[in-house]
């Protein structure tokens, strides 16, 4: 595992680009190609295009293929005690644009299409997560792709119906060690998203 200051010290000496604090609180790597690329920051021979798959919510997954590596991580968005209810999508907007600015823009962004919610203050908080992500895929010309919960579950385990620990379980198989079932998902996402791109070449 490699901790996000590590990898962006690395970034920052190697690309002279700075790495905002807060673009996210833990992250590691792992190859994803047989390319030769040694680091999130070094490109092989062939360039892999830049991937972004999310897991949206309050707690929010992430999983990105980055010059044929993936990193993974979470991010919080819970609403402090004296904030507005807005608050949590002005600060993921900018979550956002810090990983642009990181990473480049993504050559397509993948989001888990959740259509039921245990209750209806999970749907207001995830369609507020969602409009604010699809404005943001607008206004930057970024390509964008919901895809069924059930579809990422069925990929990463053979069922449409896992529960949160079998998602993690099927995240380890893969090599990543998720903290929690919100990067699980984003990286099966991840990985079903690269599973599509090598069934169209």
């Amino acid at each position: 595992m490699i901790e996000i200051n590590d990898l962006g010290e690395r970034v920052a000496n190697g690309a002279e680009l700075p790495v905002p604090p807060y673009v996210c609180v833990r992250a590691h790597t792992r190859v994803l190609t047989g390319s030769p690329a040694i680091s999130a920051t070094q490109t092989g021979e062939i360039a892999s295009p830049t991937l972004l798959a999310l897991d949206l919510g309050t707690t929010l997954g992430w999983a990105l293929r980055l010059s044929g590596q993936a990193m993974s991580g979470t991010e919080h968005f819970k609403v402090g005690r004296f904030e507005g209810g807005g608050m949590r999508y002005l600060r993921f907007v900018r979550w956002l644009d810090d990983l642009w600015r990181f990473a480049g823009a993504p050559s397509t962004l993948y989001f888990e299409e959740v259509r039921r919610h245990r209750g209806v203050d999970a749907a207001h908080v995830y369609g507020g997560f969602l409009a604010q992500l699809t404005a943001w895929c607008e206004r930057h010309a970024v390509p964008y792709q919901g895809v069924p919960v059930g579809t990422i579950k069925k990929f990463a385990t053979g069922k449409g119906n896992a529960d949160k620990a079998a998602m993690i379980e099927a995240a380890k198989r893969l090599g990543h060690e998720p903290a929690d079932d919100n990067e699980a998902d984003a990286l099966a996402l991840l990985h079903w998203a690269i599973a599509q791109e090598q069934a169209r070449v």
